[in-house]
């Protein structure tokens, strides 16, 4: 009877640790669950925004999308904005659920916050700000920086020529253009062919002495050939696309056939210019020497040498004796 209270006795206090240690358990798992549950809701109690490009490129009158998008936000109907910030000055694109400003009837807001642009223009090369205010989030505010830059097609450069050059002098022919953007880059053609960098490059230009810059669209010749001869044109491209200027013809002479013109040329016009002012200065009487002092008045001499006196004194006299 003694032996069975003890064994009872030793069960009960068994059972007691027991339990006392299964609960010690629970209250682990319970506060270990609690903890990562309260982590867990960490990002629900914070707006968080994110794009998937902070630099954008668009061509011109082409579609675009800004993308702002929210990760994570706890709060319904959150207020968003965009703004556009250029030279430092920012103005709104989206306020109060509704496209303002340059964008007008040319934009709309797309789910959850992006900005779709129809139709990019070169005025819309700026910096956007998307912002989202969520009032019922711990951190209620974030906001995110988008550059865009919207690339301009080249217009027709202005390609300048020389009509004629003689052998063995320097030349220069020009291409420019200051549309584009950003800003083109220059390539010269010779008769429909592009003329390389590196005229050592090409088997038949291993001769030539020319240079080009791409950058100021300038090719140089410092001796110009026979072969230099013919039809030239210059194109503007960048990433956007590209323009070039009509074929202009260049003509190489042996002798300077233009510079002799040129010099004949001035020395006809010299030559008259020359002739008229003599002509003129000789109407205005310039080189007429008439003699009008009265002192010097002589009276005719008249036959027989007879010189009559003052027509005052009533008689004449002989100034030299009568031959008989």
């Amino acid at each position: 009877m003694c032996v069975c209270v003890c064994v009872c006795t030793c069960m009960c206090k068994c059972c007691d640790r027991y339990m006392e240690s299964y609960k010690m358990a629970i209250a682990r798992i319970i506060a270990f669950i609690l903890f990562c549950s309260s982590i867990c809701h960490v990002p629900s109690l914070a707006v968080i925004l994110r794009t998937t490009d902070k630099i954008v490129w668009a061509n011109e009158f082409e579609p675009i999308e800004l993308t702002c998008l929210i990760e994570s936000i706890s709060t319904n109907n959150p207020r968003i904005e965009w703004k556009k910030i250029k030279n430092g000055i920012p103005s709104y694109v989206y306020f109060q659920n509704r496209i303002s400003g340059d964008l007008e009837h040319r934009a709309q807001l797309r789910e959850p916050a992006n900005i779709l642009i129809f139709n990019a223009t070169r005025t819309d090369t700026a910096e956007y700000r998307c912002e989202v205010a969520a009032i019922d989030d711990q951190r209620h505010f974030d906001e995110i920086l988008i550059n865009l830059a919207v690339r301009v097609r080249p217009v027709v450069p202005r390609c300048s020529v020389p009509d004629a050059v003689t052998v063995g002098t320097s030349s220069e022919l020009r291409c420019l253009e200051n549309e584009g953007f950003p800003a083109a880059q220059y390539r010269w053609f010779h008769n429909n062919e592009e003329l390389p960098l590196d005229p050592k490059t090409s088997p038949r230009l291993i001769n030539s002495s020319y240079t080009i810059n791409q950058d100021t669209g300038s090719l140089k010749f410092r001796r110009v050939k026979k072969d230099d001869a013919g039809e030239y044109y210059c194109q503007a491209k960048n990433d956007a696309g590209h323009a070039q200027c009509p074929p202009q013809k260049m003509e190489v002479y042996d002798i300077d056939i233009v510079g002799i013109f040129l010099k004949s040329l001035a020395a006809f016009v010299a030559f008259i210019c020359i002739t008229v002012g003599i002509c003129h200065a000789h109407k205005h009487g310039c080189f007429s020497s008439k003699d009008h002092s009265d002192n010097n008045y002589k009276t005719p001499g008249h036959e027989h040498g007879v010189v009559y006196g003052d027509p005052d004194e009533g008689h004449f006299r002989h100034k030299s004796s009568f031959v008989i």
